[in-house]
């Protein structure tokens, strides 16, 4: 039986890989890193993961990083489940989406909470900062209009199959709102969001 361990922090993308894990069935053991006492920069953790951010997933082939390696990780090691398309086109769509929300749509957040990054002046910080509410609503709505531009495309984002997509995009959703974005100005991806929220795997993961 495969021994897996996610290192998570609340509020982050490492709900995704949990929702994921929930979704598969898998067997795995949670491990908080607290971020309020900087943890994710202790000497332990760095060794675990030198980038000193979360999610981790240990495995018994290694230590992973980066979210879409994570839900490629766990989509793929429990083939049951069907979490990800099983066609080589449709996995790189998959992929293509992640490679956006973790590139684009998490950087556009992460202007607001850590402007410090890219940024050392405190009139600095608060352009930056002013700035993320238009990003993430020029961000989503991209995702409004791309990822769900068919009317009869299906539930999911990425059609008719629920894939961890779906709870990547529900992650970084529950952003907007602590970023000044209404979630309803989007209909399509607020529909989206109240499904997955249903999904029982879900709520035991927010649980």
């Amino acid at each position: 039986m495969t021994n897996l361990s996610l290192h998570y922090a609340p509020g982050t993308c490492a709900l995704a890989v949990r929702i994921a894990l929930e979704e598969a069935g898998a067997p795995y053991e949670l491990v908080r890193v607290d971020f309020a006492s900087a943890q994710q920069r202790s000497p332990a953790y760095l060794a675990l993961n030198p980038k000193g951010r979360v999610p981790v997933l240990v495995t018994d082939h290694g230590v992973l990083t980066e979210t879409p390696a994570l839900l490629a990780y766990v989509a793929q090691s429990f083939p049951g489940a069907r979490l990800a398309p099983a066609d080589a086109h449709g996995f790189a769509r998959m992929q293509e989406l992640h490679s956006y929300l973790a590139s684009t749509v998490h950087v556009a957040h992460a202007h607001r909470p850590r402007a410090s990054r890219w940024a050392d002046e405190p009139d600095a910080i608060a352009a930056i900062q002013r700035k993320v509410p238009q990003n993430m609503t020029e961000c989503f709505d991209f995702i409004e209009h791309h990822y769900f531009a068919r009317a009869d495309q299906g539930p999911w984002v990425m059609g008719g199959q629920y894939t961890v997509a779906d709870g990547y995009l529900f992650t970084i959703g529950t952003w907007l709102e602590g970023d000044g974005v209404d979630i309803a100005r989007f209909p399509k991806v607020y529909a989206h969001a109240q499904r997955v929220r249903e999904r029982p795997a879900v709520q035991r993961a927010l649980a």
